[in-house]
């Protein structure tokens, strides 16, 4: 979700950025989880209200321009998608994530007393749906999702504006999507805590939705972005 995307580079210290990025937005999850539980009908849009600056601070942090601050394995397979990233470089940037992702859920599992992360359920996703409405659900989340990202990426002039455009984004993604699918967009989100708190059954839907609305939105504006040029 950073202002430009990284080409075509092999570099670990980027990698580790991106790990370090992931983790610490997945720690703030759990912690947001936390503090919100017991906000009423006013939960899912304070949730919103906290996780979303998290993340566009996460991205204009050092770490974030370091390694891109995608933090996101769908926005990485996005970027693929779209030609700018290497395939060697997805598999970087997937592996930090989702190291990261799992790093931030042992370490919300470590902060917390249990009772909290039980009440929480250590912020593991599932779907309130269908298995059907929810891969639906996450694939159209993520697609608005990238392709505001594009849109600003795509402009040296907007490109910097990026992580605070998503903010209000993300936010009315979370406050009504989550009580429907967690809201999560994001396979390292879901993976992290799923496997901290031994909870992967609905895992599949968050790997898989993300990441197909990503290639498929990648391959779009990639098609469209050459037709015009």
């Amino acid at each position: 979700m950073a202002e430009t995307a990284p080409q075509a580079r092999c570099q670990w210290p980027s990698w580790g950025a991106e790990a370090a990025g992931t983790a610490l937005m997945v720690l703030a999850i759990l912690l947001a989880a936390a503090v919100t539980r017991d906000a009423g009908s006013a939960r899912f849009l304070l949730l919103g209200a906290i996780v979303a600056p998290c993340v566009a601070l996460i991205a204009v942090s050092p770490l974030g321009r370091l390694s891109g601050a995608h933090i996101n394995p769908a926005v990485t397979l996005g970027f693929w998608g779209l030609g700018r990233l290497s395939r060697r470089d997805v598999v970087g940037y997937v592996s930090a994530q989702l190291a990261g992702g799992f790093a931030g859920a042992l370490a919300g599992r470590a902060i917390l007393p249990a009772q909290t992360t039980n009440s929480i359920g250590g912020a593991v996703t599932h779907p309130s749906v269908s298995t059907a409405a929810a891969i639906v659900l996450e694939g159209g989340m993520t697609a608005a999702l990238l392709a505001l990202i594009f849109a600003f990426v795509s402009s040296e002039r907007r490109a910097r504006w990026t992580p605070l455009v998503i903010v209000p984004l993300l936010t009315v993604i979370i406050w009504l999507g989550s009580p429907w699918t967690g809201a999560s967009l994001n396979p390292a989100r879901s993976e992290g805590p799923a496997l901290a708190f031994g909870d992967v059954s609905d895992l599949w839907i968050y790997l898989a939705s993300p990441c197909a609305a990503a290639l498929v939105v990648g391959r779009i504006w990639r098609r469209f972005r050459d037709s015009v040029v």
